[in-house]
C-alpha cells in the first residue's frame, strides 16, 4: 500500500479507535444505576463493571505492547479492535453478573492490545515532524474528550434505549474498523530474531496486580486483616516480586529495567498514575451525586456534564500554546493545578443544589485533564528505541489503567473507614452520600498535588523550541 494515500482516514479510524476506548472508559458509570438494578448487583459487587475493564487493560498491557513490537502493529490492532467489539456486543446481551463482568474484562483484554498497536501505527504511518505531531495532537485528544464525552452518551443511550446500548454502540464501529484497517493502514513489525514473550513474567505480574487490587477493594468491606481477604494480598505480592526476579534473569524480558532508567519515562508512568487516580474517579462520584443525591434520570446526569466535555474541548485546543510557554513539566503541573482547584471547587457540592453548581468545577477540571492527558503522552517520548515503543506505550497506559482501579478502590476504602465497615454507597441517605462525596474530592485533590511535584521533580523538560522534535512513543 501507498503509505502516503490514505493519510486522512488512517487518521480517522486511530482516532476513533482512541474515541472508542475513551468512552467506553466512562460510558458506563451513567449505566451503572441502571444495570446494576436489573441485574441484582451490590455497591461493591458492581465496582467490578469498572475494575474488571482497569485490571484487564492494565495488567494485559505490557504483553500487549511485546505483542504489538514482534507481531506487527496493524495486525494487533485488527486482532484488538475485534476483541473489543465481542467483548461489547457479549456485555450487551448479557443477562448475569457474571457475564457482563467476563464481557468487560473481555473488552479489558481488547484495549490492552489495541492502545500500544494504536500509537506505533501513528508513527509508522505519518513522518515525523508536524505531520506527526499533528497526527499525534488530534489521537490523544480524542481520549481527553472521548472521557468526558461518554457521560453525555451514556445518560441518552441509556434512557431512551437502554442500558444495553452503550455496550452495544461499539459494534458496528468495530467492524467497520476491522474492515477499513488493511486498507488504509501500512503494516509496522520492528525488527527481531527469535521471537520471545515471556510468559512467566506477564503471567506473575497479571496475576500479582489483579488480586492485590482485589484485595483493595474488598478489603474495606470484609476487613483489612480478615482471612478471606488478607492471602490475596501476599499471593499478588509474592507474584510480583518474583516477576521483578523472573525479569532480571529473562534473555528477553518482557521489560527492560534499564527503561526506568529513562526519567521522562518513569515520570509519565507516574503520572499518568497520578492523573487516573484523580481525575478517573471524577466520573464516578459526580454521577453518585447526581443520581444519589440530585435523583436525575440517566439523561439529567449526562446532559449535566455538557459543560466538562466542552472544556475538554477547549483544553485540548490550548495544549500548543502551553507546550510552547512553559514545556512539558510545566503543561502537565497547570492541568494538574487546575484539576486540584476544580476538584476543591465541588467539594461545595449542595444537597439540594443542581447541575448549575458543578459547572465551574468542571469546566476548570476538563481543561486540566486535556492538558495532563496528552501532555503525559509527550513526557514520556524521549530516548525510546524504536523496537522498544510498545512497551513503553504500555508503560504509561499501565500506570493509567492500573492508577484507575487502586484510586478509586483507595478512595471507597478511606470513606468506609469513615462511615463503618458495613456501610455502603447505595443504602445512604443523600446528606451522608454528598458528605462521602465530598471526601473523594478531597482525596482527589491532594492526589494532584503530588502528580504537579512528580512533574518537576521526576520528568526532563525539554526545552520549548525543541518540542516539534519529540518522537511521542506512549499510548492511552
Amino acid at each position: 500500500m501507498n503509505a502516503t494515500k490514505y493519510k486522512g482516514l488512517a487518521l480517522f479510524i486511530l482516532a476513533v479507535s482512541q474515541l472508542v476506548m475513551a468512552l467506553d472508559y466512562t460510558i458506563v458509570f451513567v449505566a451503572m444505576p441502571s444495570l446494576g438494578n436489573e441485574l441484582g448487583f451490590s455497591a461493591n459487587h458492581l465496582q467490578w463493571v469498572v475494575s474488571a475493564y482497569s485490571l484487564a487493560f492494565g495488567g494485559f498491557l505490557l504483553i500487549g505492547g511485546r505483542l504489538s513490537d514482534l507481531m506487527g502493529r496493524r495486525r494487533m490492532f485488527m486482532i484488538a479492535i475485534g476483541l473489543f467489539g465481542l467483548g461489547s456486543l457479549l456485555g450487551g446481551l448479557a443477562e448475569s453478573q457474571l457475564m457482563l463482568i467476563a464481557a468487560r474484562a473481555l473488552q479489558g483484554l481488547g484495549g490492552s492490545l489495541l492502545s500500544p498497536a494504536t500509537l506505533s501505527l501513528i508513527m509508522s504511518n505519518f513522518n515525523e515532524g508536524p505531520e506527526r505531531n499533528r497526527a499525534m495532537g488530534i489521537w490523544a485528544s480524542m481520549g481527553g474528550v472521548g472521557m468526558s464525552l461518554g457521560l453525555l452518551l451514556g445518560g441518552v443511550l441509556t434512557s431512551y434505549i437502554g442500558w444495553e446500548s452503550t455496550f452495544l454502540v461499539n459494534v458496528p464501529i468495530a467492524l467497520a474498523v476491522v474492515i477499513l484497517a488493511p486498507f488504509v493502514l501500512t503494516e509496522s513489525k520492528a525488527p527481531t530474531g527469535a521471537k520471545h514473550y515471556d510468559v512467566a513474567g506477564t503471567i506473575s505480574v497479571t496475576a500479582g496486580l489483579l488480586l492485590v487490587v482485589y484485595y483493595l477493594i474488598q478489603a474495606p468491606v470484609e476487613g483489612w486483616a480478615n482471612a478471606s481477604t488478607l492471602p490475596f494480598a501476599l499471593i499478588g505480592l509474592l507474584l510480583l516480586v518474583a516477576f521483578v526476579g523472573i525479569e532480571i534473569r529473562s534473555k528477553e524480558p518482557l521489560i527492560s529495567f534499564r527503561m526506568f532508567r529513562n526519567r521522562n519515562l518513569t515520570g509519565a508512568a507516574l503520572t499518568a498514575f497520578l492523573f487516573s487516580a484523580s481525575f478517573g474517579s471524577l466520573y464516578y462520584f459526580l454521577t453518585l451525586y447526581t443520581q444519589g443525591v440530585l435523583h436525575y434520570s440517566a439523561v439529567q446526569s449526562g446532559f449535566s456534564f455538557l459543560p466538562l466535555t466542552l472544556s475538554a474541548f477547549v483544553g485540548a485546543k490550548l495544549i500548543n500554546m502551553m507546550l510552547a510557554k512553559v514545556g512539558v513539566a510545566g503543561t502537565i503541573a497547570t492541568g494538574m493545578g487546575l484539576g486540584g482547584i476544580g476538584f476543591l471547587i465541588l467539594t461545595g457540592l449542595s444537597e439540594t443544589g443542581s447541575a448549575w453548581g458543578m459547572i465551574p468545577g468542571t469546566v476548570i477540571i476538563g481543561i486540566g485533564q486535556a492538558l495532563v492527558f496528552t501532555t503525559m503522552f509527550i513526557a514520556g517520548s524521549a530516548g525510546i528505541e524504536p523496537k522498544e515503543q510498545g512497551v513503553a506505550s504500555a508503560l504509561i497506559s499501565t500506570g493509567q489503567q492500573i492508577g484507575g482501579a487502586i484510586g478509586l478502590a483507595v478512595i471507597m476504602a478511606i470513606i468506609s473507614a469513615s462511615l463503618g465497615m458495613t456501610s455502603t454507597l447505595e443504602h445512604m441517605q443523600p446528606g451522608d452520600l454528598n458528605s462521602s462525596i465530598h471526601t473523594a474530592f478531597l482525596i482527589s485533590a491532594a492526589t494532584t498535588l503530588l502528580g504537579i511535584l512528580v512533574a518537576f521533580l521526576a520528568l526532563k523538560q525539554p526545552k520549548p523550541s525543541n518540542l516539534d522534535n519529540i518522537k511521542v512513543t506512549t499510548s492511552h
